[in-house]
Protein backbone atom coordinates (compact mmCIF):
# COMPACT_ATOMS: atom_id res chain seq x y z
CA UNK A 1 0.00 0.00 0.00
CA UNK A 2 0.95 3.67 -0.28
CA UNK A 3 -0.66 6.64 1.39
CA UNK A 4 -0.08 10.33 1.94
CA UNK A 5 -0.45 11.23 5.64
CA UNK A 6 -2.56 14.28 4.76
CA UNK A 7 -5.08 11.96 3.07
CA UNK A 8 -5.25 9.37 5.87
CA UNK A 9 -4.10 5.75 5.91
CA UNK A 10 -7.38 3.90 5.64
CA UNK A 11 -6.33 1.33 8.24
CA UNK A 12 -7.93 0.60 11.60
CA UNK A 13 -4.85 2.08 13.35
CA UNK A 14 -2.20 4.58 12.26
CA UNK A 15 0.93 2.55 11.32
CA UNK A 16 3.44 5.42 11.65
CA UNK A 17 4.70 4.67 15.17
CA UNK A 18 4.80 0.93 14.35
CA UNK A 19 6.98 1.63 11.31
CA UNK A 20 9.50 3.71 13.28
CA UNK A 21 10.21 1.00 15.83
CA UNK A 22 11.58 -0.12 18.17
CA UNK A 23 12.15 3.23 19.88
CA UNK A 24 14.03 3.63 23.17
CA UNK A 25 12.02 5.11 26.00
CA UNK A 26 13.27 8.18 27.80
CA UNK A 27 11.75 8.18 31.28
CA UNK A 28 12.17 11.90 31.86
CA UNK A 29 12.41 13.36 35.35
CA UNK A 30 12.22 17.09 36.00
CA UNK A 31 11.78 19.52 38.87
CA UNK A 32 10.14 22.93 39.07
CA UNK A 33 8.95 23.19 42.65
CA UNK A 34 7.53 19.65 42.41
CA UNK A 35 9.28 16.57 41.05
CA UNK A 36 7.84 15.10 37.85
CA UNK A 37 8.35 11.80 36.01
CA UNK A 38 6.92 10.76 32.63
CA UNK A 39 7.92 8.43 29.76
CA UNK A 40 8.57 9.57 26.18
CA UNK A 41 9.12 7.15 23.30
CA UNK A 42 10.19 9.80 20.79
CA UNK A 43 13.63 9.77 22.40
CA UNK A 44 17.18 9.08 21.26
CA UNK A 45 20.86 10.01 21.41
CA UNK A 46 21.82 12.55 18.75
CA UNK A 47 25.57 13.07 19.22
CA UNK A 48 28.49 11.20 20.77
CA UNK A 49 31.17 13.80 21.54
CA UNK A 50 29.99 15.63 23.49
CA UNK A 51 27.10 13.29 24.35
CA UNK A 52 23.70 14.79 23.57
CA UNK A 53 20.13 13.48 23.58
CA UNK A 54 16.68 14.60 22.51
CA UNK A 55 13.07 13.78 23.20
CA UNK A 56 9.80 15.05 21.79
CA UNK A 57 6.49 15.78 23.49
CA UNK A 58 3.52 15.53 21.17
CA UNK A 59 0.42 16.34 23.22
CA UNK A 60 -0.90 18.78 25.81
CA UNK A 61 -2.76 18.63 29.12
CA UNK A 62 -5.83 20.66 30.00
CA UNK A 63 -3.99 22.28 32.92
CA UNK A 64 -0.83 22.94 30.83
CA UNK A 65 -2.01 24.80 27.72
CA UNK A 66 -0.02 23.83 24.65
CA UNK A 67 2.27 21.31 26.33
CA UNK A 68 2.83 18.91 29.25
CA UNK A 69 4.36 19.25 32.72
CA UNK A 70 7.72 17.89 31.54
CA UNK A 71 8.24 20.54 28.87
CA UNK A 72 6.98 23.30 31.16
CA UNK A 73 9.42 22.21 33.89
CA UNK A 74 12.36 21.99 31.49
CA UNK A 75 11.59 25.43 30.11
CA UNK A 76 11.64 26.83 33.65
CA UNK A 77 14.55 24.85 35.13
CA UNK A 78 16.78 24.33 32.09
CA UNK A 79 17.58 20.70 32.84
CA UNK A 80 16.21 17.16 32.88
CA UNK A 81 17.27 13.58 33.56
CA UNK A 82 16.76 10.62 31.23
CA UNK A 83 16.17 7.39 33.14
CA UNK A 84 16.53 4.11 31.22
CA UNK A 85 13.57 1.77 31.76
CA UNK A 86 14.36 -1.87 32.66
CA UNK A 87 11.73 -4.54 32.02
CA UNK A 88 11.24 -4.92 35.77
CA UNK A 89 9.97 -1.32 36.01
CA UNK A 90 7.70 -1.47 32.97
CA UNK A 91 4.46 -1.31 34.95
CA UNK A 92 5.74 1.59 37.04
CA UNK A 93 6.85 3.43 33.91
CA UNK A 94 3.43 2.94 32.34
CA UNK A 95 1.70 4.21 35.49
CA UNK A 96 3.61 7.50 35.24
CA UNK A 97 2.20 8.08 31.75
CA UNK A 98 -1.18 8.97 33.27
CA UNK A 99 -2.18 12.63 33.02
CA UNK A 100 -1.77 13.52 36.69
CA UNK A 101 -2.79 17.07 37.68
CA UNK A 102 -0.03 19.66 37.42
CA UNK A 103 1.97 19.76 40.64
CA UNK A 104 1.70 16.00 41.26
CA UNK A 105 4.89 14.16 42.19
CA UNK A 106 4.68 10.99 40.09
CA UNK A 107 7.49 9.39 42.10
CA UNK A 108 5.28 9.56 45.18
CA UNK A 109 2.00 8.87 43.37
CA UNK A 110 3.30 5.64 41.83
CA UNK A 111 5.71 4.64 44.63
CA UNK A 112 9.04 4.99 42.82
CA UNK A 113 12.19 5.57 44.86
CA UNK A 114 14.06 8.70 43.81
CA UNK A 115 17.65 9.83 44.18
CA UNK A 116 19.25 13.23 43.61
CA UNK A 117 21.22 14.04 40.50
CA UNK A 118 24.79 15.27 40.92
CA UNK A 119 25.27 17.92 38.23
CA UNK A 120 21.72 19.31 37.98
CA UNK A 121 18.96 20.15 40.50
CA UNK A 122 16.73 17.25 39.51
CA UNK A 123 15.59 13.84 40.78
CA UNK A 124 16.30 10.52 39.10
CA UNK A 125 14.89 7.00 39.35
CA UNK A 126 17.09 5.30 41.95
CA UNK A 127 16.58 1.81 40.50
CA UNK A 128 17.20 2.75 36.86
CA UNK A 129 20.12 0.79 35.34
CA UNK A 130 21.39 4.02 33.80
CA UNK A 131 20.49 7.70 33.92
CA UNK A 132 21.70 10.73 31.98
CA UNK A 133 21.77 14.13 33.64
CA UNK A 134 21.17 16.80 30.99
CA UNK A 135 21.37 20.56 30.62
CA UNK A 136 18.87 21.93 28.13
CA UNK A 137 20.58 23.25 25.01
CA UNK A 138 17.56 23.91 22.81
CA UNK A 139 13.77 23.70 23.06
CA UNK A 140 12.05 23.85 19.68
CA UNK A 141 8.42 24.11 18.69
CA UNK A 142 7.60 21.74 15.83
CA UNK A 143 4.70 21.99 13.36
CA UNK A 144 1.51 20.67 14.93
CA UNK A 145 -0.75 21.55 17.81
CA UNK A 146 1.50 20.62 20.75
CA UNK A 147 4.76 19.28 19.32
CA UNK A 148 7.98 20.20 21.14
CA UNK A 149 11.49 18.76 21.00
CA UNK A 150 14.06 19.26 23.75
CA UNK A 151 17.79 18.78 23.21
CA UNK A 152 20.14 18.28 26.14
CA UNK A 153 23.88 18.01 26.71
CA UNK A 154 24.74 15.13 29.03
CA UNK A 155 26.56 16.48 32.11
CA UNK A 156 26.50 13.35 34.28
CA UNK A 157 26.04 9.61 33.76
CA UNK A 158 24.85 7.05 36.31
CA UNK A 159 25.33 3.34 35.60
CA UNK A 160 24.30 0.66 38.08
CA UNK A 161 27.28 -1.56 38.96
CA UNK A 162 25.34 -4.77 38.32
CA UNK A 163 24.68 -3.65 34.72
CA UNK A 164 28.40 -3.70 33.90
CA UNK A 165 30.17 -6.83 32.68
CA UNK A 166 33.78 -6.85 31.55
CA UNK A 167 33.89 -3.07 31.33
CA UNK A 168 30.81 -2.92 29.09
CA UNK A 169 27.17 -2.10 29.73
CA UNK A 170 25.35 -5.43 29.44
CA UNK A 171 21.72 -4.76 28.51
CA UNK A 172 20.80 -8.41 29.09
CA UNK A 173 21.13 -7.76 32.83
CA UNK A 174 18.13 -5.41 32.81
CA UNK A 175 16.42 -5.83 29.39
CA UNK A 176 15.64 -2.21 28.45
CA UNK A 177 12.11 -1.55 27.26
CA UNK A 178 11.46 -0.11 23.81
CA UNK A 179 8.22 1.14 22.32
CA UNK A 180 6.70 -0.41 19.23
CA UNK A 181 3.44 0.67 17.61
CA UNK A 182 -0.03 0.63 19.11
CA UNK A 183 0.12 -0.69 22.72
CA UNK A 184 3.12 -2.93 22.08
CA UNK A 185 6.51 -2.93 23.82
CA UNK A 186 9.74 -4.89 23.45
CA UNK A 187 12.24 -5.98 26.11
CA UNK A 188 15.69 -6.21 24.52
CA UNK A 189 17.51 -9.48 25.16
CA UNK A 190 18.37 -11.20 21.85
CA UNK A 191 21.75 -9.68 20.97
CA UNK A 192 24.25 -10.23 18.19
CA UNK A 193 27.42 -8.38 17.20
CA UNK A 194 28.08 -6.89 13.78
CA UNK A 195 31.27 -4.94 13.10
CA UNK A 196 31.53 -2.24 10.47
CA UNK A 197 33.57 -3.20 7.39
CA UNK A 198 36.91 -1.46 6.77
CA UNK A 199 36.87 1.60 4.57
CA UNK A 200 37.41 0.72 0.88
Amino acid sequence: MFYRPVDGHGLSHDPFSAIVAPRPIGWISTRDGTDNLAPYSFFNAVAYRPPQVMFASTSAKADRPGTKDTVANIRAAGCFCVNIVPAALGEAMNATSAAFPAGTDEFEAVGIEKAECVTIPCPRVAAAPAALECRLTRLLRLPGEANWVAFGAVTGVHVRDDALLGGRLDVTTYRPLARLGYHDYLAASDLFEMRRPPDP
